[in-house]
């Protein structure tokens, strides 16, 4: 008999749109190769840009906030395992499988945390040095908690592993680091990849709803590329990503060569024929699937600190790092037109992908942590007093509150 596992989803995954999409296929592919049947329920609507979940032999499901509906579809299902894609989904929905289902599993993806991009993001419209102050704010205390009633949160980043360990003092029985989860790079592919003088032009890419990738577009537009341009007159920058809306079309330049090219069908064939990715992010948190993308088409980078943060650990980095308009504008400079010097970069990145983002390894961490927390749950849940507070209170307090909501509609 199948096992089942139910991810309730914040929005349905796009592997086109978003390294978030492409992270959700990652753990779906893990959970079946394990022969569970996987069902993947979200309260969103569908987009065009949706994944065809059902064409992988995935379940699919609609299910409703602030509805009894999803106690009776939770509790026919019977999962054993139910993962929350996002913290703010384990708010909605966990205490409702805590209390049809108490003996599944309850694993948290936090994707990135939450906590950190807003406070990044607000450190920087306060032109301020991020610090604990701005870590600590009430997004921090929404995503601690559902970490705590989870039995599981995977962390994408060693560098948000490190801050919930030793800034929020998370015990590191409920965590688990679990990047991206890549195949190899063999040396037949590096070598079927367009070489450095078949390659031409900068490119970026990324969800335009995302606001992080926004700022460092306008950041490139009007402090970088003139810097770029001024030097390498022939060059374009070709900006991709699903979402353009009108503030983002209206940065489109022919005249500058600032291209705003829209949604890529197929992120490899646009990074393999790139010579260099530009990302100057200033706010964000997780790790950029850009860059990865980048390393697995043999792309050399530009990025910054937040950029590169938690990708290349004690290994040599496929990018430069700066953090100011002209350094990184020159480095672009050096990095596009040195042969040598791109040849090192593109090989650093293939180190990584291959050493760093392991699909098998990590693949099978986490399949061995699931299996002896479902061993051992009970022992498991007695050492997470804090968790068993939390829930408490939830199921006071949320479930409550959304029993109300749910009371209100059907007067309605």
């Amino acid at each position: 008999m199948k096992k089942n596992i139910l991810i309730i989803g914040f929005v349905w995954p796009e592997p086109k749109s978003s390294a978030a999409g492409s992270r959700m296929m990652q753990l779906i592919a893990v959970f079946q190769a394990q022969e569970y049947t996987v069902t993947f329920a979200t309260a969103c609507a569908k987009s065009a840009n949706a994944f065809d979940l059902e064409s992988i032999g995935v379940k699919t499901a609609a299910i409703a906030i602030n509805s009894a509906s999803f106690d009776t579809f939770i509790s026919t299902l019977n999962p054993e395992i139910v993962m929350f894609d996002r913290f703010n989904v384990e708010e909605q929905f966990g205490w409702r499988v805590a209390e049809q289902c108490p003996k599944a599993l309850r694993v948290l993806d936090t994707e990135d945390l939450h906590s950190l991009r807003r406070g990044r993001h607000q450190a920087y419209k306060d032109n301020a040095e991020f610090n604990t102050h701005y870590l600590f704010n009430d997004t921090a205390k929404r995503e601690i908690a559902s970490i705590y009633r989870c039995d599981l949160t995977l962390v994408i980043s060693e560098a948000e592993m490190a801050l919930l360990k030793e800034q929020f003092k998370v015990n590191e029985r409920l965590l688990l680091y679990l990047p991206f989860m890549l195949d190899s790079v063999s040396v037949a592919a590096q070598q079927q990849l367009p070489s450095y003088s078949k390659r031409k032009h900068f490119v970026t890419i990324g969800n335009f709803l995302h606001e992080p990738n926004y700022n460092s577009i306008l950041y490139l537009k009007e402090s970088i590329w003139p810097l770029i341009k001024q030097q390498l007159p022939a060059a374009e920058m070709h900006i991709y990503g699903a979402y353009a809306t009108q503030k983002v079309t209206q940065l489109h330049n022919e005249k500058e060569g600032f291209l705003i090219t829209g949604f890529a069908e197929n992120v490899a064939t646009v990074m393999q024929n790139a010579k260099v990715c530009l990302a100057p992010l200033r706010f964000g948190a997780g790790l950029k699937g850009k860059i990865v993308d980048a390393m697995v088409s043999g792309t050399p980078c530009v990025t910054t600190k937040v950029g590169a943060e938690g990708l290349f650990g004690n290994l040599n980095p496929n990018a430069f790092i700066e953090d100011t308009p002209n350094a990184f504008a020159n480095k672009a400079i050096e990095l596009y037109s040195t042969e040598f010097i791109w040849n090192t970069f593109q090989n650093n990145g293939f180190e990584v992908v291959n050493q760093r983002f392991n699909k098998l390894h990590f693949g099978a961490l986490l399949v061995r942590r699931l299996k002896s927390l479902i061993t051992d749950l009970e022992s498991h849940r007695l050492h997470n007093f804090t968790g068993q507070l939390l829930m408490h209170h939830t199921l006071q307090s949320t479930k409550f509150m959304s029993k109300w909501i749910e009371a209100k509609n059907r007067k309605d």
